[in-house]
């Protein structure tokens, strides 16, 4: 049986620090009470070894340094000005009131957060105005209000399996989602199609940023 240190950051201030969770040994706790400050938060663990909870972030930088994979604690925390690196998949973002009954659910909030230097990939953002934000470029792109926009898009053909699979479960997201970020060559990999196919349809949508 694996024993981990439980390292908790909490009821606390922290400005202007380098925070490195790195050890593969630990399990980080960036909990209730907690607000950094124009701080870098460097991460290199697994989501099943960070737990966000109720914690804000103002002006901070996190350099994922191992790919964080269907993380979706970020909805528990209150992120503002804050710049991310580094590859998210399957992350969720903002104001997501149905995720849990949890009360530390409706501290989530993102605003004003630039992601151009992240690699995305099936990444949501809920409750929150996309126009805030800053969405990476190509091969990325980011859908704005997927689910308004949900028939638009399934009136055209897309290449591949990409409309069976991604377009057409777009009516299937939360409610809350107002932004749906993709990877396209991630998509090119899995749904059969070419990344010049793939492009080609997503030029046609003024509201899809790529």
């Amino acid at each position: 049986m694996e024993w981990l240190e439980n390292v908790i950051f909490k009821n606390q201030e922290i400005a202007n620090e380098r925070l490195e969770l790195t050890d593969k040994n630990s399990l980080y706790f960036l909990s209730t009470g907690l607000m950094l400050r124009q701080c870098t938060v460097v991460l290199k663990v697994p989501a099943s070894r960070l737990v966000i909870k109720q914690a804000t972030f103002i002006d901070c930088t996190f350099e994922v340094k191992q790919e964080l994979k269907n993380h979706q604690c970020w909805v528990s925390a209150s992120l503002k000005g804050c710049r991310f690196k580094g590859r998210l998949t399957g992350c969720d973002f903002g104001h997501w009131p149905d995720y849990g009954s949890d009360p530390w659910y409706q501290h989530g909030s993102i605003e004003d957060c630039d992601f151009t230097e992240a690699r995305l990939d099936g990444c949501r953002f809920h409750g929150c105005d996309p126009a805030t934000l800053r969405f990476p470029k190509w091969p990325c792109f980011t859908i704005i209000d997927p689910i308004g926009r949900a028939r638009e898009l399934n009136s055209v053909q897309w290449p591949g399996l990409v409309g069976p699979v991604t377009i057409e479960t777009l009516f299937n997201q939360p409610p809350s989602t107002v932004a749906l970020t993709e990877h396209a060559l991630s998509i090119v990999k899995r749904l059969e199609t070419t990344e010049e196919e793939l492009r080609a349809v997503i030029e046609r949508f003024d509201f899809i940023v790529y």
